[in-house]
């Protein structure tokens, strides 16, 4: 089992950052994914960003690329999501997950444990 907890959401301005992080406990793997999600009220969870664990090579979904930043703590067992220039459309709760299996990083029905989620809100 892997247990997740994200922290770090929020209120902020458009154009303002935020850092969400998300802590790992229990069984780990040397090859999977770590992911961030987000679901706004009416709509689907989408993927947003993903780090493979070993390789660090790093996955983000179009419209935040060069505004958000995805790393890991190997350490620390921590995956991180620096959200720079926020825009309103950013508004979701926010969930972290691992994919433990061989699927996509961007199908959300492919990873095996989620956080319990974290709101991030974005006023104009």
């Amino acid at each position: 089992q892997v247990q997740l907890v994200e922290s770090g959401g929020g209120l902020v301005q458009a154009g303002g950052s935020l850092r969400l992080s998300c802590a790992a406990s229990g069984r780990t793997f040397s090859r999977y994914y770590m992911g961030w999600f987000r679901q706004a009220p009416g709509k689907e969870r989408e993927f947003v960003a993903a780090v493979q664990w070993s390789s660090r090579s790093t996955y983000y979904r179009t419209s935040v690329k060069d505004r958000f930043t995805i790393s890991r703590e190997n350490a620390l067992k921590t995956v991180s999501l620096q959200m720079n220039s926020l825009k309103p459309e950013d508004t979701a709760v926010y969930y972290c997950a691992a994919q433990v299996g061989s699927g996509s990083y961007l199908d959300h029905r492919d990873y095996d444990y989620w956080g319990q989620g974290t709101q991030v809100t974005v006023s104009s």
